[in-house]
């Protein structure tokens, strides 16, 4: 339906894997941006209530909401995908959406702490991304891929016209090259939107760059001197980037390369951040575990510490039920993280107790709320300092699978811009 410039301002591919967008956005004189953007989809799934309460405020408004299926829903995916696909056509036809032509936008978000974490919506090239773990891509994972949570997200691409993303991709630029090649007087520009998130979620401002500045940003990106061999890491949305390198790959089988050359769905739209953004932070993802015999898993997984061997240094994990929380020190052999111990752990634990299942939680608060309402076990330890993402991924591939958060749960990436994929 849509063809997306391929060169941006008139780089080649080769220059560049991200790129201008032609950008959809509500038109602000129709729809209240407020009732629109909502957060990620993965964040919150075992917190319905939370997906209750934005049910609740979005009411009968347009809204992302019907354009997404949260994983809180995912047990009914086969009766929302279609209602999804159907909410596309229809907010077309309705003509509620505005094209902004071979753009990028600049994202100014006002965290829950008060902290301004800058970003760049734009598309990247799926042919320069790879989620396997040894990749040598210039777009690579940061954490290992649950193979099992791609289909569904490829299931609604499938028929889907648009995609809104929350993937949000971070490079190393500790001089910041950047954020420094755009103007500062775009604080005086008129905004694209500017408004208060729902349910905590802070603010959010964005305004489009200039021409000028859309050629030095491409020029900063490629001076960005690459010590780790590649340019972006998946901070967040990995699981939907790799979808939609699936459902590219899947269109470019159909129609071959030469015709999926110009295919939008080549393309994938998403904000990249400085890894070395004041605002951005790392946070641990903590595993709490629901259905298993309580004295069975923390004694299994006392023992099987035991096991290890290695020279990696010893942290602290607490495990904590409603009873009582106990803390021990670990290690791994592969792994300098202790969430790369707990999941391995986890990972042989699943494997021989059917029924008993592992959720990933980002704030403690909720971990402690979720092991007092639903008599679960909770792993809390430190989380990894971000100068040693690069490094890391680097040099081991990706990391266990959630093994990072980039700030609290209210602070994820909302979605707002889309694009034909199409």
């Amino acid at each position: 339906m849509n063809q997306t410039n391929r060169k941006g301002d008139g780089h080649s591919m080769e220059e560049s894997c991200f790129l201008r967008s032609d950008l959809l956005l509500p038109d602000p004189g129709r729809v209240e941006y407020k009732k629109w953007s909502v957060i990620a989809c993965d964040q919150f799934t075992s917190e319905p209530e939370y997906w209750e309460e934005t049910e609740r405020i979005v009411g009968d408004s347009p809204s992302a909401l019907r354009l997404i299926l949260p994983e809180v829903y995912l047990s009914s995916k086969a009766r929302r995908i279609p209602e999804i696909n159907q909410s596309m056509r229809d907010y077309l036809e309705q003509r509620l959406l505005r094209t902004y032509k071979n753009a990028r936008v600049l994202v100014e978000r006002t965290q829950s702490d008060g902290k301004i974490r800058t970003g760049i919506v734009g598309q990247v090239d799926l042919e320069a991304y790879d989620y396997t773990r040894l990749s040598k891509a210039q777009i690579r994972a940061t954490e290992g891929t649950v193979l099992e949570r791609i289909p569904p997200r490829v299931a609604i691409r499938k028929g889907a016209l648009l995609e809104l993303p929350h993937v949000m991709l971070l490079y190393d630029d500790r001089e910041n090259l950047v954020s420094g090649s755009i103007g500062r007087d775009y604080a005086k520009r008129a905004p694209l939107y500017d408004f208060d998130l729902m349910q905590g979620g802070g603010h959010i401002r964005g305004t489009l760059l200039t021409e000028e500045e859309n050629g030095a940003l491409d020029r900063a990106l490629a001076g960005l001197s690459k010590p780790s061999g590649f340019l972006f890491a998946v901070g967040d949305g990995n699981h939907s980037l790799a979808a939609a390198k699936e459902n590219y790959e899947r269109i470019k089988k159909q129609i071959g390369p030469e015709k999926a050359k110009t295919h939008p769905a080549r393309f994938a739209l998403c904000e990249i951040v400085n890894l070395h953004d004041p605002a951005l932070s790392f946070e641990p993802i903590y595993r709490v575990v629901f259905g298993a015999d309580k004295e069975d898993l923390v004694y299994s997984f006392c023992t099987y510490i035991q096991t290890l061997k290695g020279k990696a240094k010893k942290q602290p994990v607490t495990l904590c039920t409603r009873e009582a929380e106990v803390t021990v020190d670990v290690l791994h052999p592969t792994s300098q993280l202790a969430v790369g111990t707990v999941q391995a752990f986890l990972d042989g634990y699943l494997e021989s107790h059917p029924g008993v299942s592992v959720d990933y939680v980002h704030d403690e608060d909720s971990v402690r709320r979720l092991v007092e309402e639903r008599d679960g076990v909770a792993f809390l330890f430190a989380g990894m300092k971000k100068e040693e993402l690069f490094p890391s991924v680097d040099l081991d591939g990706a990391l266990p699978r959630k093994t990072f958060s980039m700030g609290h749960a209210r602070d994820k990436r909302y979605y707002l811009e889309a694009r034909f994929i199409k």
